[in-house]
């Protein structure tokens, strides 16, 4: 598999730029995919990277995942991208949004992880919270009668739901990855298999493979 990458991108603004810099630098942090960093979509590919790109059922393509999950060899060729001579992108950032979330979702669920992290947070800030309230009381006395109570209990369930929603999250997340159905593994080539190879017939009996196993009698 052979790739272009850009070395230089001219002809864009500033925050084109960055943001297509930070998109990469994200992507290759929160997916365990390896995703080529200033990289376009279009590739020169064998015929066995096609045909693994084949058995990849999936409907929402992020192709510059795909071509890095299929795995293969690769190769980058750098190029130094000039202006463009005539017309306008069509993608403005709206769409360039869209496509980054559409990135980090087909081969991540962080996001849904996040619900966890930032809950468990939320309810150990709230206990500790808790703790505060009932020393200062102690030693203070009660500055407003029922409100530092009342803002522990909500904080502290608005916390346990947030893990709840992660947990349920990490299910979501793993029922993703199984109905895309993706193989469990992608072969290079296959060496010393035949073709059209018969089965051999022994003792009579033709052993079928093909049809689970059934045995067929031959006169």
């Amino acid at each position: 598999m052979v790739y272009a990458t850009r070395t230089e991108r001219e002809g864009e603004s500033w925050l084109k730029r960055w943001t297509a810099h930070l998109f990469y630098r994200v992507i290759r942090r929160i997916t365990p995919v390896e995703v080529p960093r200033d990289t376009g979509d279009f590739r020169l590919l064998s015929r066995p990277v096609v045909e693994a790109l084949r058995k990849l059922r999936e409907r929402n393509r992020f192709m510059k995942g795909l071509f890095g999950w299929v795995g293969f060899r690769q190769t980058a060729v750098h190029y130094r991208r000039e202006r463009r001579n005539a017309g306008k992108s069509k993608w403005n950032y709206w769409k360039l949004w869209n496509f980054a979330l559409e990135g980090i979702t087909s081969f991540s669920y962080l996001p849904l992880q996040f619900a966890t992290y930032f809950g468990l947070s939320v309810a150990f800030c709230a206990f500790l919270y808790a703790l505060f309230i009932i020393v200062r009381t102690l030693l203070l006395g009660r500055d407003v009668p029922g409100y530092p109570s009342l803002i522990t209990v909500i904080l502290f369930l608005g916390g346990v739901q947030l893990f709840a929603i992660g947990i349920v999250g990490e299910y979501v997340g793993r029922i993703y990855n199984e109905v895309k159905q993706r193989p469990l593994y992608l072969t290079r080539g296959e060496y010393g298999f035949a073709q059209d190879q018969e089965s051999p017939a022994v003792g009579g009996k033709i052993q079928d493979n093909a049809k689970e196993g059934r045995t067929l009698n031959v006169p």
